[in-house]
């Protein structure tokens, strides 16, 4: 079987659904018979200019299109792409740290110094514990 009938039927699975989920409301509201049954019938109708309304070619294009955005994606996450990435983040993280602390002493202020050295060591542990990870 190939893939147009398997997209055909479960859409026509899924109109049928709909159709009877429609036909059991109609049923059970408080209408005369006759008026119920011309809803119905008008209902039926309105799916089946829907159904032929439908272009199977636009919904496979929709679809191939989503998976390859899908797997583009997929592929941006390659260990090795992030790993590159994460190092990267590394060494911006670690030239910014140590510029604070150039600028701390450069302004002559021991209290800010020591936090921006403390603040560049640990900045350096949780990069280098998230790289170890990434590389495992």
């Amino acid at each position: 079987m190939n893939m147009s009938k398997e997209k055909k039927r479960g859409l026509g699975k899924f109109f049928a659904g709909l159709a009877v989920g429609a036909g059991l409301g109609i049923l059970f509201a408080p209408k005369k018979g006759s008026e119920t049954r011309e809803d119905l019938k008008r209902l039926f109708d309105d799916m089946i200019k829907k159904v032929k309304s439908i272009k199977p070619e636009e919904v496979k294009e929709t679809i191939e299109k989503k998976i390859e955005e899908i797997k583009a994606s997929l592929s941006e996450l390659d260990k090795e792409k992030v790993l590159s990435i994460a190092k990267e983040k590394g060494i911006q993280i670690k030239e910014k740290c140590e510029a604070l602390v150039v600028y701390a002493k450069e302004k002559g202020t021991p209290v800010i110094e020591k936090t921006a050295k403390d603040l560049k060591a640990k900045a350096a542990d949780v990069v280098r514990e998230v790289l170890e990870k990434l590389e495992k």
